[in-house]
């Protein structure tokens, strides 16, 4: 199992972390930036009265996906990478998963550190800022359309 901090300030406090710009060089940013994605889904979820449906996946192989949010009997596959620069590979869990589900993930998201905003290789990229939005509209979209 993960563990969560709800506040990421007091993560990052504990941590050491004493000021913005020693978290770009810190060993655990990425973790602290997944610690905060991971936050902003479970109170988007809250302040819309939806239970938490969120769970990390890891197999036996070693596939990872960061966050898989369930909705509307179907799964939301989201990945985080602090990274500003998207790769190619930040994309792979994301299908690999999906092709070896019964049925293949609803939506596909990647949030980065970076500022783009797009659809690319049928993932919908975003930044923190970005990703209630993203997930609002996800979720409007499974509820509009049948399972």
């Amino acid at each position: 199992p993960k563990l969560y901090f709800y506040d990421v300030g007091l993560a990052a406090y504990l941590l050491g972390i004493e000021n913005e710009r020693q978290i770009f060089t810190h060993p655990l940013k990425g973790a602290l930036f997944e610690n905060l994605v991971v936050m902003e889904a479970l109170k988007y979820r809250y302040n819309r009265g939806l239970r938490s449906n969120l769970a990390f996946f890891r197999d036996s192989t070693g596939l990872e996906v960061d966050l898989l949010a369930s909705h509307a009997h179907r799964l939301v596959g989201i990945e985080i990478k602090a990274g500003a620069t998207l790769h190619r590979e930040f994309f792979a869990n994301l299908r690999k998963l999906s092709s070896l589900l019964p049925e293949p993930l609803a939506a596909q998201v990647l949030v980065h550190g970076g500022e783009s905003e797009r659809i690319q290789e049928g993932v919908s990229v975003t930044h923190p800022r970005g990703f209630a939005t993203q997930l609002a509209q996800i979720q409007a979209t499974l509820d509009e359309t049948p399972p």
